[in-house]
């Protein structure tokens, strides 16, 4: 399965099925539900469920950086190991 199997014809991507990879690889500096001090790079959002499903997705208390994080090719490449790695790589370059 490639990347291009998650687009949309207007190109916009949704997310793989079973990825997660954008609740565990990214450090989130701003306070989660169940996370008040917001989590640490490679640690599972504790909004994770077992089949790798965000609890908050759609609801208000979701944090604006996870709204933000948008399925795209570059990010999410053809498989989940790319996408863990691409976002941890981008974690790394832009901490503080």
């Amino acid at each position: 399965m490639s990347a291009g199997d998650f687009c949309h014809a207007t190109g916009a991507m949704t997310c793989r099925p079973g990825c997660a990879a954008c609740c565990i690889a990214p450090s989130i500096t701003s306070p989660i539900p169940g996370m008040p001090q917001g989590k640490s790079a490679g640690v599972p959002c504790v909004q994770l469920t077992a089949d790798l499903r965000c609890t908050l997705f759609g609801d208000a208390r979701r944090p604006a950086f996870c709204a933000g994080l948008q399925a795209s090719a570059e990010m999410c490449g053809t498989d989940r190991a790319h996408a863990l790695a691409w976002l941890t790589a981008l974690d790394r370059a832009t901490r503080p």
